[in-house]
């Protein structure tokens, strides 16, 4: 059996310690995979796969790539769902006795990642954990790229759907899981398939109080959770020291940049659930999955990648503290009403680095030379900010003003010690100033010495021996070496010393040359060792203030925020709402924030909105497919949800009285995966809106019932605007192509009906995109399928049949159908109600079998009575 070399024995031994990731080996100046993960990563990769003997009993399969490239081939591989496991060499080559010394200084996931280069700029690369037992989840989720902790605890009702919509709403890059119930572990790999989810359990993970408890305590060095805020027995402490035990088994280092941890409620904010996100398209539009068509795509205006991450978060997480929003709408209305502090907090922003993920590579000990620069030149900024918004009234910008520190001491270190263009490798020297450190500048003085004397010997050299072509050369190989064509040859002196012969010439080398080589080489390395060292110790310095540097970028993130929102105010001619704690919603000329930007040169319609939840709660809006049903009822939520967050308006004017929820019921679409037809879908999200809102809520649906028969949908639609108005009284936008809804106006409190207003010419209509009071007559359906391009036979046979339809009364064709089942003659019986009298609507009443009659028959039975009783 053939031994092993050492070098695969030392691999062999740290692979076992890291099965779940692919091991990037460092050798030299490349990093390999060896055995089964180079066959993985050649795969993946697209790079050649080669082999090597390494004492098995075959060549190792392997493959490598450069290490100055290494994280584009990283990201590949993390992209694709991998762990990667970076082994490093550990000591000095030149000091190693026998093998070097390596092992893993990192395991990179992808919810840890901190290289900019692999990040999105204005969005958030969270880890999430989560911990589940028997009372509800503990959630604790990490931004290691900007230092950013959160943790809630799920205890109400509907754990399941109030955990998912959770994970929706901050799209974790990776989710890690200790559960004790394996019912809903399930339920957590449901949602990964559901959602694209990176999701792993973390066996290591030990969730006895006592550990996790010992390891926050540990990490954040305190005595008791009492000083982070933490309540007892709080769901968040098991998932927190259980993200902390992970973070310390991959990272591998002390995480100082995670140094605060805010605790939450997810009664803080407006709750909105998946669908609502998805239907609103508030951060990504539904069928591409972008930002531009999105909501945040037209509030974006943020000049930091800070201040773009943390407007996604206020988007997401609409406020429902009155006091709050109005703090941030005056700090809007001050900067909007201000184009010259807009105009220079613009110019200033725009040069403020990414502080909040420079403070990771710095904890790292990945930052290099020209972060540092970037660092400095940020906060030579930080003065100008100050100034330009001290004067300022709002009280939100005034507690900006205080939060932003000017960190003379780091930016004077920076300015005087770090070249203004140094290397961007920390190990290539070109770092350090001149003036900073004196044996730096000896090292320097030498090396410059050196070498100006070897441009005097080249000069000497050639009037010594006549030999014009001669030039004194370097590489790494020879060191400095005299360089003579072969025609001079002759010419050469006899101490010269023959080095290397090259096709066309010789090289050679001198006492003194060498003497001289060794003095220039030798202060060229101490210099670039002496600089590595100087930066460590600066980048140390540095890193005791990472807290304060934190604290300065959110406050910076905030203000560009608002900016934004400013800037978007001002171009958009958007106003300051009122916002309260009333009941009422009124919007004067609402305006879809989104549609209107996008419709170019043609004029958006607006429409005013009225909603009183103790008199007008439910808005029942009929009208033409195409007519604008939709976007006005989503405009309407989009109002109130920019108005919690904090932004103004796009309407003339607004008052909005604060909800807790936004729902929608949008669109069909069905769950196949699940077993789900598009009506059950339909019909499982509408149960959740009726069990979940409360009289707070603004409810927004859109053809309840259309996934089904005509009478078992009318009854369902009838119904549920029942329960709404009478049980819930929550505020509510109600589309329907059901004209009988329009019935309920004044027998049933708090509704009121609407219609999209349309103008006929002929055969033709035109879409007025005006909402009035009043209801709808016809849907226009055959219209709108005419518009849409459907074959003119098929028109002309629609129209004819609709006629029939109107002649005859749509019951009486139900009825015909009905009859070629002779189970439901009685029913056919019942149900035929054409050119009755009043004698004989008394006496079809006699015949009906109560017995044998349906719950939903009678409904149905009942509903064509009184229409034919109301056009006696």
């Amino acid at each position: 059996m053939k031994k092993l070399t050492p070098m695969m024995h030392q691999y062999l031994t740290i692979k076992e310690q890291y099965k779940d990731a692919l091991l990037l080996f460092r050798l030299g100046d490349f990093y390999e995979l060896f055995l089964d993960d180079a066959i993985v990563a050649s795969k993946e990769l697209e790079i050649t796969l080669t082999g090597r003997d390494c004492g098995l009993e075959e060549r190792a399969p392997m493959c490598g790539v450069p290490h100055h490239s290494v994280n584009n081939y990283i990201n590949k591989l993390i992209t694709k769902g991998y762990k990667v496991a970076i082994c490093e060499q550990i000591e000095d080559a030149s000091e190693a006795k026998g093998i070097v010394k390596r092992d893993v200084v990192r395991i990179i996931t992808p919810g840890t990642l901190i290289d900019t280069e692999l990040l999105e700029d204005k969005k958030n690369n969270y880890l999430m954990c989560i911990y589940g037992n028997n009372s509800g989840f503990g959630i604790t989720y990490v931004d290691v790229s900007t230092g950013e902790l959160f943790t809630t605890e799920i205890t109400q009702e509907n754990l399941k759907q109030n955990l998912e919509d959770e994970i929706c709403k901050l799209q974790p890059k990776e989710i890690i899981y200790s559960i004790e119930d394996n019912e809903l572990e399930d339920f957590l790999r449901v949602c990964e398939k559901k959602h694209n989810l990176y999701i792993n359990k973390y066996d290591q993970w030990r969730f006895e109080y006592d550990y996790v408890l010992k390891q926050i305590k540990k990490h954040f060095q305190i005595f008791t959770l009492d000083s982070l805020g933490f309540a007892k027995n709080h769901l968040g402490i098991y998932a927190t020291g259980g993200l902390i035990d992970y973070l310390k088994t991959t990272q591998k280092r002390a995480l100082n940049h995670l140094n605060k941890i805010h605790i939450y409620s997810l009664k803080q904010s407006m709750i909105l659930d998946i669908t609502t996100r998805r239907n609103l398209e508030l951060t990504e539009t539904i069928r591409e999955n972008k930002k531009k068509g999105s909501l945040l795509g037209v509030l974006d205006k943020t000049v930091t990648s800070m201040g773009g991450r943390m407007l996604r978060k206020w988007i997401e997480e609409p406020l429902i503290d009155v006091d709050k929003i109005n703090l941030r709408l005056d700090a809007v209305e001050s900067i909007k009403e201000d184009i010259l502090t807009r105009k220079e907090l613009k110019e200033n922003l725009k040069e403020i680095y990414d502080l909040e993920r420079l403070c990771s590579k710095i904890v790292y000990g990945s930052v290099n030379p020209r972060d540092l620069v970037a660092l400095k030149n940020s906060l030579k900024r930080l003065p100008n900010i100050k100034n330009i918004i001290i004067n300022q009234k709002a009280g939100l910008l005034q507690s900006i003003v205080d939060e932003i520190d000017n960190h003379d001491t780091i930016k004077d270190l920076i300015e005087e010690a770090i070249l203004e263009e140094p290397s961007i490798a920390v190990k290539e020297g070109n770092v350090i100033k001149d003036g900073y450190n004196q044996e730096v500048d000896q090292l320097r003085s030498a090396s410059r010495d050196g070498k100006s004397w070897i441009t005097t010997l080249e000069l000497k050299e050639r009037e010594k021996t006549g030999i014009k072509s001669l030039k004194i050369g370097y590489n790494k190989v020879f060191g400095y070496y005299i360089e003579v064509t072969r025609s001079n040859l002759s010419m050469v002196p006899t101490e010269y010393i023959r080095k290397q012969t090259l096709s066309n010439c010789e090289r050679y080398i001198t006492p003194d040359l060498k003497e001289v080589e060794s003095k220039i080489l030798g202060s060229e390395e101490k210099v670039i060792s002496l600089e590595y060292q100087l930066f460590n110790q600066i980048r140390s310095i540095i890193e005791k203030e990472v807290a304060k540097i934190q604290n300065t970028a959110r406050a910076i993130a905030q203000l560009d925020t608002i900016y934004s929102l400013a800037e978007v105010a001002y171009e958009n001619g958007y106003i300051k709402p009122i916002i309260n704690n009333e009941t009422i919603i009124s919007i004067d000329k609402g305006r879809h924030p989104v549609i209107e930007k996008m419709t170019n040169n043609s004029i958006f319609v607006p429409n005013d909105t009225y909603i009183n939840q103790n008199e007008h709660e439910v808005s029942i809006i009929t009208g033409p497919n195409m007519a604008g049903k939709s976007t006005y009822m989503r405009q309407v939520a989009l109002i109130v949800l920019m108005a919690q967050i904090g932004s103004f308006i796009s309407a003339d004017s607004g008052t909005i009285g604060v909800v807790d929820r936004i729902f929608t019921r949008v669109g069909a679409s069905d769950d196949l995966s699940q077993g789900q037809s598009t009506f059950m879908v339909e019909m499982s999200e509408m149960a959740s809106i009726l069990n979940n809102a409360t009289n707070n809520s603004l409810l927004i649906l859109d053809e309840i019932g259309r996934g089904t028969s005509t009478f078992d949908g009318l009854s369902i639609a009838w119904s549920v605007s029942e329960y709404i108005s009478k049980n819930i009284k929550c505020k509510t936008l109600f589309s329907t192509h059901y004209h009988e809804l329009t019935e309920l106006e004044g027998k049933v409190k708090g509704i009121k009906n609407y219609r999209i207003s349309v103008k006929e010419e002929g055969e033709n209509i035109v879409f007025l995109r005006k909402v009035v009071e009043g209801s709808a007559d016809k849907s226009y359906g055959i219209q709108v399928a005419k518009l849409a391009g459907l074959p003119k036979a098929v028109i002309t046979r629609a129209k004819e049949i609709l006629t029939n339809l109107e002649k005859n009364d749509i019951t009486k064709h139900e009825s015909i159908q009905e009859s070629k089942d002779s189970k439901n003659t009685k029913e056919n019986h019942q149900l035929n109600f054409i050119d009755m009298n009043k004698e004989d609507i008394a006496n079809e009443l006699k015949q009906i079998n109560l017995h044998e009659t349906t719950p939903i028959d009678a409904l149905n039975i009942l509903y064509r009575l009184q229409r034919k009783a109301n056009d006696l």
